[in-house]
């Protein structure tokens, strides 16, 4: 294989290329869990996480392909195994348990988190360490997606239904906003 002259050293590409594969790892194994959570909601809710949880797959589907097509850019090799994807996830599985709907809701949300929470360590990696401004943008990118799954997802445990006039329940009046 010619050596790749892409303006990263050898170092640098292999520490982002190590970067990426444990990204990869945590959207795996969060996209199974997803799955999971889609095929087994039950409960009053049922029709509208299964359908958000499809959106929210098919989103880390195509983020995962993404992420492994960006290792093989940087000349890596993605990792491609479910025991590999276990090693280097940072987050967990929860084998041969079937929680509440709002228990796997809850559980999206800190996996989410968890993501987001290593996306910035990993951006800051890739720019300061590694100077590898492209991965950087890329992930950067990928944040932004999970910040907005996770926010749907909190959304969804604060539990509050707004009335018709948009006030939350119990509140006497609220604050308007003018233009």
């Amino acid at each position: 294989m010619p050596k790749l002259n892409i303006g990263l050293s050898e170092d640098e590409r292999h520490g982002v290329i190590d970067l990426l594969n444990r990204d990869l790892a945590d959207l795996y194994l969060l996209l199974i869990k997803t799955k999971k959570y889609h095929w087994d909601v039950i409960g009053p809710q049922f029709r509208t996480l299964h359908q958000l949880w499809e959106e929210h797959y098919e989103a880390l589907t195509t983020n995962i392909d993404a992420t492994a097509e960006r290792v093989r850019a940087l000349g890596g090799y993605p990792l491609g195994t479910a025991a590999g994807f276990l090693q280097h996830s940072s987050i967990k599985e929860h084998a041969n348990d079937l929680p509440s709907a709002t228990e796997m809701v809850d559980r999206l949300v800190q996996d989410h988190e968890q993501i987001i929470r290593n996306l910035r360590e990993h951006i800051d990696q890739c720019s300061e360490k590694y100077h590898d401004e492209g991965t950087a943008d890329f992930l950067t990118g990928m944040m932004e997606e999970h910040e907005e799954m996770a926010w749907m997802l909190r959304s969804f445990l604060e539990g509050e239904d707004l009335q018709p006039s948009g006030d939350r329940p119990g509140s006497e009046t609220q604050p308007t906003v003018k233009a």
